[in-house]
């Protein structure tokens, strides 16, 4: 069945307000959602699998990071029951109230009017350095080495 975009935007909607009774409606039993990014640094990354553990990533996991959360949908494509996004996500950092802000890449698929799969990419590098509050170093090795080895 194909998506509309007032779908997808009721949840998002619902997503953002982690509304626990309106929420579950939208999500598939057999649910596969997977938040690409530093579990080191941002818990919740990794992959939850089932409507259980996803209701407890958005209403426990992700909140325990980030007290609230908003979205501001930058493109958008549907494709039948497929969607791919990107958006601007603005979170308020529950530790200490810092507000971070960065882009992440959602491809999902619906089934039933569910979200049965959901992948989701975090600007990570960006993320990351907000979380810690300072800039990350790259890699630059001493300049006295001479070699023909390149570094990846």
């Amino acid at each position: 069945m194909p998506i509309s975009r007032a779908f997808v935007d009721d949840f998002f909607k619902v997503y953002s307000a982690r509304d626990p009774d309106r929420l579950g409606a939208f999500i598939h039993d057999d649910v596969v959602w997977t938040v690409s990014g530093p579990v080191d640094v941002i818990s919740y990354c990794g992959t939850h699998r089932g409507k259980a553990a996803v209701l407890d990533l958005i209403l426990r996991l992700i909140p325990s990071v980030f007290s609230h959360t908003q979205h501001f949908q930058e493109s958008l494509l549907l494709d039948g029951d497929r969607v791919a996004m990107l958006n601007r996500r603005s979170a308020c950092r529950s530790g200490d109230g810092r507000i971070i802000s960065y882009r992440v890449a959602n491809f999902m698929r619906f089934e039933d009017g569910k979200v049965i799969e959901n992948q989701s990419l975090l600007d990570s590098f960006d993320a990351v350095e907000q979380v810690l509050g300072h800039r990350l170093t790259a890699y630059d090795p001493p300049s006295s080495r001479t070699s023909d080895l390149v570094a990846l």
